[in-house]
């Protein structure tokens, strides 16, 4: 049974422009609620006093905080500074204006950014805090760590009924294709994409292809946090994936496959790897009686079709 109603409510989906937000307004459309949205271009959710002013003139009943700075290894490493105070900001002013207002729910979405580098895999949401970060995304990591935490200050001092959800590696329409700032899975779709108009007989990737990741649809995502928006309520976050992992190789290979590239796949052996495997455990979700519906292949293919379509390189507004 339900124990938050959506039928009849207010939900202002913030960052409903990127990914993550456009596939939780999409899962919302065939919910009975109104849908709240506004981009940067009319409000700066890095603005305490224009934030606070939102919330209180619009009246969501729940928040569903999407809106945060996003990107890969090689932006984190060289933007720390801007991961976190950016990070630090809109969070802040949206669950503080939240908190003025008296919103009911709030879902925070953070990441698997903010669990330890050397983790026991899968990973289960004990394991936050219980060790050292990867350093190259710690700026990122810091921040939403702050948020988890802020979410459960609130519920602890004022009883306020918001959690935290901790998605996987997320793709899918509406993805960063820009190499330079997207994370790897974007990052390879335009990559091998680039390799096939060229006529390149290779491509080369980072590192040595042996690291492990998880990777979620965006729409399978939004799916999970509404239906957390409904179905959960405690102190603890939960993390949000499909409890499958493959190698960066693996995956490089079914890009190749969906692009239709035929060349080799060099390694670069002089660049990161990153963490050797982040695998989430999903134990909790899977209590909550929630699964995944997209397959990986058919994921990445649909993705491949958006960005086709779409011509696109850069992240979206």
């Amino acid at each position: 049974m339900a124990i938050w109603a959506l039928s009849g409510k207010r939900i202002w989906v913030a960052g409903h422009r990127g990914m993550v937000g456009s596939a939780v307004a999409r899962r919302l459309n065939s919910e009975d609620c109104e849908i709240l949205c506004t981009d940067r271009a009319h409000l700066d959710l890095t603005d305490q006093g224009a934030v606070g002013a939102w919330v209180a003139q619009n009246k969501p009943d729940a928040i569903i905080l999407a809106a945060a700075k996003v990107g890969g290894i090689l932006a984190n490493t060289h933007y720390p500074a801007d991961f976190l105070y950016q990070n630090l900001m809109i969070q802040t002013n949206v669950m503080h204006a939240a908190h003025l207002n008296d919103v009911s729910r709030l879902i925070f979405i953070g990441s698997s950014a903010v669990y330890p580098a050397q983790a026991p895999q899968p990973i289960s949401e004990d394991s936050l805090l219980q060790g050292p970060l990867d350093t190259a995304h710690e700026g990122y990591a810091i921040a939403k760590i702050a948020g988890i935490k802020l979410v459960q200050a609130y519920r602890k001092q004022y009883g306020r009924d918001w959690i935290a959800a901790l998605p996987t590696n997320l793709y899918g329409p509406g993805d960063n294709f820009d190499p330079q700032t997207s994370h790897v899975l974007p990052a390879l779709i335009s990559k091998v994409h680039d390799a096939k108009q060229a006529g390149a007989d290779s491509i080369t990737i980072w590192g040595t292809g042996t690291p492990r990741r998880e990777f979620l649809h965006a729409d399978d995502c939004a799916d999970a946090l509404v239906h957390l928006l409904g179905y959960y309520s405690d102190n603890d976050p939960v993390n949000v994936g499909c409890g499958v992992d493959l190698s960066i190789l693996e995956l490089t290979h079914i890009v190749c496959n969906v692009v239709g590239f035929t060349g080799r796949i060099l390694l670069d052996h002089s660049k990161p790897d990153g963490v050797a495997r982040k695998l989430l455990s999903v134990v909790k979700l899977k209590a909550l009686q929630w699964r995944p519906v997209i397959s990986l292949e058919d994921g990445i293919t649909e993705t491949y079709s958006w960005f086709l379509e779409n011509n696109v390189r850069g992240a979206l507004a």
